[in-house]
């Protein structure tokens, strides 16, 4: 993320432009839709990467007239029409404003609250991608709701960090600013993002569960570097913080004996380690975009770090429900958020309205009416439920809710947020509707099996060679039985235990269009790619082989073959919950 770029967006928005962000290690051809669907006429970019993708484009789609560079570097011979600088255009605009005093002000006194401002792409999960078109008053008013309910002000910091082209940044790094007026601070490059958070010591900060799970495995490999008394120490003083950090940082009673050791452990432990991770000075840290584990959320917010969820979309501006400081709870999203009506429907579907909601799918009336119904509920796809304190818990999407054919609940990207907890699974996908048992791909975390594998002397040539060792299996088999486990005591659930699972010969990747964007899993378009494992699954085989075809950077495609081991896994009978 780049300042001009967030600079680029306002000045679009004032003369009444849309802005329509867009992945930046989005391929061409991935490009094209978009670019095309949005009848995109001024591209503006970041340097020559982004340049030859647009030229590339422009191929197909001669209405792009403009593409605007902020970086030179590599564009000295470049002489396509239409190509020209970022500083070149700002003095163009110096002079035409010099020309024209006052145009500028009329512009902006000429647009409406409820004009288009932004058009933000859906991940496009089962089809093309569509575009959300929203209003100026539709992210103020999520932005002003999120600034008052969490206290930020102009004296707050974040670090501009995750895609432009997601919900997620364009509320917390652009519109919020816009209304409290904080600091957006960007990072010098992708790789340099975890040095930046440490020099930067964000005060208000947001990161996928992902983001924090990479986070704790760090740390867990790092203590298993540790020396002994290191170790030690961890360990003493994680046990004080699991059994009262949460509570102390909630501002529950707490004794003055436990208040002691928790703060003898913020000097020996806590503090070092939150300095360590970046976020020594977070006063809010928020999550969203999928389940995060009761573990990991346990972690941080024992150790000081006042982490909670929030629930939203891109047609809500990521803004449905918060959770308030102080009623934490794991398992739940929140209350509605300031100005937000929610409910659910007959069939459990969580119905959402405010000024929040989209205005249209653009060129999509179809899809505008089918998600907005008459009294203004956008139909958000997702199954809930509340709890007795008006609290939200989200199941899964209400279209991938089914049935085992023995009629039990089948919710799989519940069951898959589960074994995700586990810093050894990188990416899970469970199959089980309308079938006698569930089953499950699994992707194991290199960076975690890989350190955990080395430890034990076990020697592997890449990532193909380490999933299939006996090992990893057995490792990835204790995960998988944890969780069914702990679905045997959730009622319904209890009967959607994982029988068998295998490990995936290769990660699953946006390029190969088997996540989206902002990986999500695309389970329709998995379950067809890899039809011969997931039969192989279903039907008892304890081998199968597979070649796939693969997609490379540089957008050459090739192929990966390999023998895939299927393993069982131990189911356990169903429990009361309350009883175990």
């Amino acid at each position: 993320n780049r300042p001009r770029l967030y600079m680029a967006f306002a000045a679009a928005q004032c003369l009444g432009g849309v802005a329509v962000p867009m992945y930046q290690d989005a391929v061409a051809a991935e490009m094209t839709f978009v670019l095309e669907n949005a009848n995109i006429q001024f591209a503006i970019v970041e340097d020559q990467e982004q340049v030859d993708k647009l030229l590339e484009a422009r191929d197909t789609l001669p209405q792009i007239a403009h593409i605007i560079y902020e970086d030179p570097r590599g564009l000295r011979t470049y002489d396509a029409p239409g190509l020209t600088s970022l500083e070149a255009l700002r003095e163009l605009g110096a002079a035409y404003d010099k020309a024209n005093p006052g145009l500028f002000d009329r512009e902006v006194a000429a647009g409406r609250a409820t004009d288009v401002s932004v058009m933000l792409y859906t991940s496009g999960t089962t089809g093309k991608p569509k575009g959300v078109c929203q209003s100026h008053e539709a992210f103020i008013t999520a932005a002003r709701g999120g600034v008052q309910f969490d206290h930020l002000t102009a004296a707050d910091n974040v670090l501009s960090y995750l895609p432009m082209a997601w919900v997620g940044d364009h509320l917390f790094s652009y519109a919020q600013a816009l209304v409290s007026g904080f600091t957006v601070n960007c990072p010098e490059s992708g790789e340099t993002v975890m040095t930046d958070l440490r020099e930067i010591g964000p005060t208000y900060y947001f990161a996928p569960p992902r983001i924090f799970e990479n986070m704790l495995t760090n740390v867990l490999i790092r203590m298993e570097d540790a020396s002994s008394i290191k170790r030690a120490l961890y360990d003493r003083f994680m046990k004080i913080a699991k059994h009262c950090g949460a509570d102390i940082l909630d501002g529950k009673p707490v004794s003055a004996s436990m208040r002691f050791w928790y703060w003898l452990g913020g000097i020996l432990v806590y503090g070092p380690l939150k300095n360590t991770l970046g976020l020594s000075r977070i006063r809010v840290a928020y999550t969203a975009g999928a389940a995060i584990g009761p573990d990991l959320f346990r972690f941080f917010r024992s150790i000081g770090i006042n982490l909670k969820q929030l629930y939203g979309s891109t047609e809500t501006c990521a803004y449905v429900c918060l959770q308030p400081d102080g009623h934490i709870k794991f398992d739940s999203v929140g209350t509605a958020a300031p100005g937000v009506e929610v409910k659910l429907a007959e069939n459990g579907e969580v119905l959402v309205r405010g000024a929040m909601v989209l205005k249209e799918y653009y060129k999509r009336p179809d899809a505008t009416a089918e998600s907005i119904d008459k009294e203004g509920y956008f139909h958000t796809g997702d199954a809930g439920v509340f709890d007795a304190e008006g609290h939200l818990r989200i199941i899964d999407r209400a279209k991938d809710v089914g049935h085992l054919s023995n009629g039990a609940m089948f919710a799989p990207n519940y069951i898959e947020n589960k074994l995700k907890f586990f810093s050894h699974i990188g990416e899970a996908v469970c199959f089980g509707h309308d079938k006698d048992h569930v089953v499950a791909f699994i992707n194991i975390d290199l960076t975690a099996v890989g350190n955990w594998a080395e430890r034990r002397n076990i020697v592997y040539s890449g990532y193909i060679d380490l999933a299939g060792k006996d090992e990893v299996y057995g490792l990835i088999k204790d995960c998988v039985e944890q969780v069914n486990a702990e679905l045997a005591t959730e009622g319904e659930l209890a009967h959607s235990q994982i029988e068998r699972f295998l490990v995936l010969h290769k990660q699953l990747d946006p390029d190969d269009d088997e996540l989206t964007r902002t990986r999500k899993v695309r389970r329709g378009f998995i379950a067809e790619k890899y039809a011969p494992l997931l039969d192989a699954l279903f039907n008892g085989g304890t081998v199968q082989h597979i070649e796939t075809q693969v997609k490379f950077e540089d957008g050459r495609t090739g192929s990966i073959s390999a023998d895939v081991k299927i393993a069982d896994a131990k189911k356990f009978p169903a429990v009361d919950k309350v009883a175990a």
